[in-house]
């Protein structure tokens, strides 16, 4: 009994736990990365605004795109949104009480009322394209569209709904930053003034201003990104609609979309392609692909070949479907996800070739770098991010969104 040894508790050091030191180590790592990513988002939002000339393009090409489908349906403007349509203003309202809908063209039944509107509608649909007083012409595009896409909206396809939402939500987007009249009356004030130092304003004066500079940064930027996210749920959801059916399984698909009488232009050229069974089951599974992979592909440079791609399918929608409003919408669209110094350096490109045709001598004394994107943020503000380099000049004025648009 007494050579018996009392047996031993087992060693806290062989428990599987691992020390306080690495939980904490853990939590704080975590706790860094996500207030990371929440000042990367915020900065995104407030540090500047972003896809200007994207923005402007979507300006001037949906102002355009209306502008031309006003002016190719004026003949038929009684028979479709006028006094003599069949889908009268009365029937019109009747929609409108259940649907919520409104349209300035039922305010009235005259006929020179009508004629007043749809030359108005001309005129906005022109001065947005133009980029002349754009806060105030976006908000009118977007009345124009909207009532004229209610007032007969059996009438309406693909390509009109996505111009309507596209209108609405362009006016919460600066798309008058570039390439517009107002950019150029900015530039020229700017070259008026000179090197007039800035009026002192007092200190709330001064957080006003500031916050109104921020607040109209964040709401340009989330206008941008709905639009991106509003392109994106589109193709997603049409290639998930393409997967469900047989005929795209099948690679048929558009051997039956061009064989309906109802999408055949020219039934000759429809009639040709459709000799060519296998260039038809490539396209249609490439559609799909490219439809599906659309989201994901857009954060490298995939999504370059990607978008060429897109351009193509669209042409030929265009060509053998006969649906050019609805082709011109996508790609319109789709030059949202094209960064901004791939714009700035488009007239840098146009002015190399033009010199090299001989349709234009260089300047002399002109500096290189004209394909650079402009400062875009907040001058003077410490923090601010993507400012241009001190040896290039900018010649529009750096001051934020409040001054961009009168």
């Amino acid at each position: 009994m007494g050579s018996e040894q009392i047996p031993q508790p087992p060693s806290v050091a062989a428990t599987p736990h691992p020390p306080a030191a690495q939980e904490t180590s853990i939590a704080d790592a975590a706790h860094r990365w996500l207030l990371d990513r929440i000042g990367a988002l915020w900065a995104l939002l407030t540090d500047r605004p972003i896809s200007l000339y994207a923005a402007s393009v979507l300006r001037i090409g949906y102002g355009l795109l209306y502008l031309v489908f006003l002016l190719r349906e004026f003949p038929h403007r009684d028979e479709i949104w006028g006094p003599g349509s069949p889908w009268t203003p009365a029937l019109a309202q009747q929609l409108f009480d259940q649907t919520g809908w409104n349209s300035i063209l039922i305010l009235s039944d005259s006929r020179a009322y009508f004629e007043l509107c749809y030359v108005m509608a001309l005129v906005t649909s022109a001065l947005f394209m133009l980029g002349w007083r754009t806060r105030a012409t976006s908000v009118l595009f977007a009345v124009v569209v909207t009532s004229f896409h209610a007032r007969s909206i059996f009438m309406t396809d693909g390509g009109d709904n996505l111009i309507l939402l596209m209108a609405l939500y362009l006016v919460l987007t600066a798309c008058g930053r570039r390439w517009s009249l107002d950019a150029r009356r900015n530039r020229l004030k700017t070259a008026r003034a000179g090197d007039a130092p800035e009026p002192v304003r007092r200190f709330y004066a001064q957080q006003l201003r500031d916050g109104r500079i921020t607040l109209t940064t964040v709401v340009h930027n989330c206008g941008i990104l709905v639009i991106a996210a509003q392109v994106c749920f589109l193709y997603g959801s049409a290639g998930l609609y393409k997967i469900q059916g047989a005929t795209w399984g099948g690679g048929t698909a558009l051997h039956y979309a061009l064989n309906l009488e109802l999408f055949q232009p020219w039934p000759a050229l429809s009639h040709l392609v459709d000799e060519y069974p296998m260039v038809i089951a490539i396209a249609s599974y490439v559609t799909v692909l490219l439809q599906v992979a659309f989201p994901f592909v857009l954060f490298g440079r995939l999504k370059y070949p990607v978008l060429t791609v897109l351009l193509g399918m669209h042409i030929g929608i265009a060509v053998l479907l006969g649906l050019p409003l609805f082709s011109g919408a996508m790609i319109i669209a789709d030059a949202v996800f094209l960064p901004d110094r791939f714009y700035a350096f488009l007239p840098h490109l146009w002015r190399r070739a033009a010199q090299r045709t001989g349709m234009r001598r260089p300047t002399p004394g002109q500096a290189a770098g004209h394909g650079t994107v402009p400062a875009q943020g907040r001058a003077g503000v410490p923090g601010t991010r993507h400012r241009a380099a001190p040896a290039q000049k900018d010649t529009t004025p750096a001051t934020g969104l409040a001054s961009e648009q009168s």
